[in-house]
Formats: C-alpha cells, sequence, structure tokens
C-alpha cells in the first residue's frame, strides 16, 4: 500500500493577489509560503519518505524541498493546468473579458479548455493518473509526498471519487496543507485526510 501525502505548493504573491490564476508562471512563494511550508516540516516531521515527487515549478519544488529536507524528484505530469488566456487574472477579470468561456467550463471542463486555448480536465486527469500508476508499478509499499497545485490536485480527487469534473471547485486545497489518501491494488483510492493538521 502507498501512503500519499498530497501538498498544494505555499502562498505565492499571486495567490495573495485576489487568487491571481497562475497556471504554467513560474513564481516563487512568499515569506508567508516558505513559513508555510515550514509548518508543514513541522507536523510530517515523523514520517520516513521512501519518495518525494513535485512539479516542476519552483513553488511546488521550494515547498517540497522545505518540507521534507530531503531529495525532490521534479515530474512534468504534476504541473498545474494550463490556464490559457486565464493565466495572470483574477476570476473576476476574465469573466468579465468573456463569461462565455467560464460558463462553458464550468458546465463541462472534461471538453472545453481552460481559458479557451488551455488544459481540458480530462487531459489534466489523465497526465496525473498517469504518475500515481507509474508510482504503484515502482514501488509496492511506502511514505510518499507528492507537491503539486491547486488545480490539478482537485481534478485528479474529484476523478478518484468518483465526482463529475465540473464539481471539481467543491473540494478545496488550502495552501501546504496535507490531504493524505492510500493506493493499493486490491482496495484502490481511499482518502484518509483532506486539508489534515494531524
Amino acid at each position: 500500500m502507498l501512503n500519499i501525502y498530497l501538498i498544494r505548493h505555499g502562498q505565492t504573491a499571486w495567490n495573495a493577489d485576489n487568487n491571481r490564476y497562475c497556471g504554467r508562471t513560474d513564481i516563487s512563494l512568499t515569506e508567508k509560503g516558505v513559513e508555510q511550508a515550514e509548518a508543514l516540516r513541522q507536523q510530517l516531521q515523523k514520517i520516513q519518505w521512501d519518495g518525494v515527487f513535485s512539479s516542476p515549478l519552483q513553488r511546488a519544488f521550494m515547498t517540497a524541498q522545505i518540507a521534507t529536507g530531503t531529495t525532490v524528484v521534479k515530474d512534468d505530469r504534476l504541473i498545474e493546468a494550463d490556464f490559457g488566456s486565464w493565466e495572470y487574472k483574477t476570476k473576476e477579470e476574465f469573466i468579465t473579458e468573456n463569461a462565455t468561456l467560464w460558463n462553458n467550463w464550468m458546465k463541462d471542463p472534461a471538453t472545453n479548455r481552460a481559458g479557451g486555448t488551455g488544459e481540458t480536465a480530462a487531459e489534466i486527469v489523465e497526465r496525473v493518473n498517469d504518475f500515481f500508476n507509474s508510482l504503484q508499478q515502482q514501488y509496492t509499499r511506502g511514505n510518499f509526498l507528492v507537491a503539486a497545485h491547486n488545480g490539478v490536485n482537485r481534478f485528479y480527487l474529484a476523478h478518484k471519487l468518483g465526482m463529475p469534473l465540473r464539481n471539481y471547485r467543491m473540494l478545496l486545497q488550502e495552501n501546504s496543507a496535507a490531504t493524505m489518501f492510500t493506493l493499493d491494488k486490491e482496495e484502490g483510492f481511499v482518502l484518509k485526510y483532506l486539508n489534515s493538521k494531524f
């Protein structure tokens, strides 16, 4: 059985600025984001890691490094969603520009592209699912930290919980909070903690 600690990166300046969409933009953690990652390290300090993985973007990589103090392997499959024309904008800003794009996305993100030119939710789920399937092929047991992003994490969780992908926003992942689930060949996916401070 694999114990997966799925982390959203610590706060960035864009998170703090009315949750401006970062997407693929490679920005760093704020001072508060670093503090959040350090608090996460205290929370998880008793865990012996068998592997630590992150998105290639520095906000996730730095969070994983600080939280574990060990070697972090970057994996492109964990990168944040490509949000197309929504990059660097708040939801209020891009809805004002083109409400139809957002309405279509909310009705069916599985087939509509984020920001008109970005990824579909189905494409996101496929690559993140591929990462975890690869992890299960490589390991039969162990503790693993995976640091990624709010968008990709929520879509993956929604998929594994059997939710329609359009309901992904019903799941919230806080900055540097630990969501823990298990992956097992017989039992499959079991969510144990969401945004936990265990």
